[in-house]
């Protein structure tokens, strides 16, 4: 059985699993978690909810941003990192890689056609960090800001 607090608004921050931000890690270097709290962030540098990362400048101190972003503000967190890929020169722009869900049938996935380097499907179904159950929909690895993306599509069809 799903957990129920997947269907709900219980909560809608599920953190990472280590194994898939190590993945990631190892090919974008990331310097900045903007959506963490004090127990879950996965870089140095992060900034909780009282520090709002939507409001914060990520450019051009933070070259490698991770994003886990809090489900319900996903189409915020989809804009903020389509504007820090393209809203500078291209030299200071981060590279931004977000773990979403792959709902391809909202507005704001159509809005990342427009920006993004490249979406990676993941296969199989994220376990996130404190869920009893993989959750109940499938995700993707989106990558903003990257003039070169790394080919990571075959580790992400290994059972995450």
């Amino acid at each position: 059985m799903v957990d129920k607090v997947l269907f709900s608004s219980a909560s809608d921050e599920w953190s990472t699993p280590a194994d898939l931000f190590n993945k990631l890690d190892a090919v974008f270097h990331f310097d900045l978690d903007p959506c963490a709290t004090d127990g879950n962030h996965k870089c140095a540098e992060y900034f909780t909810k009282a520090e709002d990362g939507l409001t914060q400048a990520w450019s051009p101190a933070y070259k490698s941003v991770f994003i886990n972003p809090p489900y319900s503000q996903i189409a915020q967190w989809v804009e903020k990192a389509g504007y820090e890929a393209h809203g500078h020169a291209f030299d200071a722009a981060p590279v931004t890689v977000m773990l979403i869900p792959s709902r391809t049938d909202t507005r704001w996935f159509h809005g990342i056609v427009r920006y993004a380097q490249a979406i990676y499907f993941i296969k199989g179904r994220v376990k996130f960090v404190g869920g009893k159950h993989s959750a109940p929909f499938p995700s993707m690895v989106v990558v903003f800001g990257s003039a070169e993306t790394p080919e990571i599509e075959g580790m992400l069809r290994a059972k995450i």
